[in-house]
């Protein structure tokens, strides 16, 4: 449990003790028509800058609405530097992907053209939506990046040589991930899954060239493209990334316990 604190948002203006902030008309709607709450009640904020604080809404109307902000409760924490390149799949799974991998930890989502991607066209504000959403349900104190697609072989000509890229492979011919990422030192690393039809032979041989690259088996079954992605995710996050560490939880000042 979270004390008195009624709702968690995602501001973009800084957080500062004595600062006022102005919400966005969305915002407004769901404090004051969803969640029902009224000036006075304690909201927390964060924007991927200044860590969580402590708000009381000061305003609420039907036009308008403000946040009083009074102390931090957490400080910023360091967080995976963790990509996901993903090829675009059908809307309702990608929702979804966005929305878990936000969860998981990504500090970056690209989206990736590949030759056997189906989708034509993306909604990035949508995608963004789900990702601010799922940031605030699951109490991290950032949005991933959100990044407009590319071809393939455009992201693999510009990609930083000092981050790995791990490539979801599903032809049985990558490293077993657990065994790869057991031997994985820190750095910043990203991870590229393929669409629905899978990565095409010329892909992944061209892949192969990079010395940045390493493919890797996610078992002995098939997955889905967003299966796979989130899996891949998990894995990392498990014996590689921030799981290995406790959640802090923090409470309203002078709640409870």
């Amino acid at each position: 449990m979270r004390g008195r604190l009624e709702a968690r948002l995602y501001l973009t203006p800084p957080l500062a003790a004595g600062a006022a902030v102005v919400l966005a008309p969305g915002q407004t709607h769901h404090l004051r028509t969803v969640l029902r709450l009224a000036p006075g009640a304690a909201v927390s904020a964060f924007n991927g800058r200044d860590g969580e604080w402590l708000c009381r809404i000061a305003e609420l109307d039907r036009d308008h609405g403000s946040l009083a902000v009074e102390q931090r409760l957490r400080p910023v924490e360091p967080e995976a530097d963790l990509w996901l390149v993903f090829a675009p799949i059908k809307r309702a799974r990608l929702d979804w992907l966005v929305e878990k991998a936000t969860e998981l930890g990504v500090s970056a989502l690209l989206p990736v053209w590949t030759r056997h991607t189906q989708a034509e066209r993306l909604n990035l504000d949508r995608l963004r939506a789900h990702a601010v959403a799922a940031a605030e349900q699951s109490e991290r104190l950032s949005v991933p990046e959100l990044r407009a697609p590319h071809p393939l072989d455009a992201i693999l000509g510009a990609w930083p040589a000092e981050r790995r890229l791990i490539v979801c492979d599903e032809t049985g011919e990558g490293e077993p991930i657990g065994a790869a990422l057991a031997g994985l030192g820190p750095g910043p690393t990203a991870f590229l899954t393929g669409p629905e039809g899978g990565f095409a032979e010329t892909e992944l041989a061209s892949l192969s060239k990079f010395t940045f690259v390493s493919r890797v088996g996610l078992g002995p079954r098939v997955l889905r493209a967003d299966t796979a992605a989130l899996a891949a995710l998990s894995a990392f996050q498990a014996i590689a990334g921030d799981w290995r560490r406790t959640r802090s939880v923090d409470r309203v000042p002078g709640s409870a316990t």
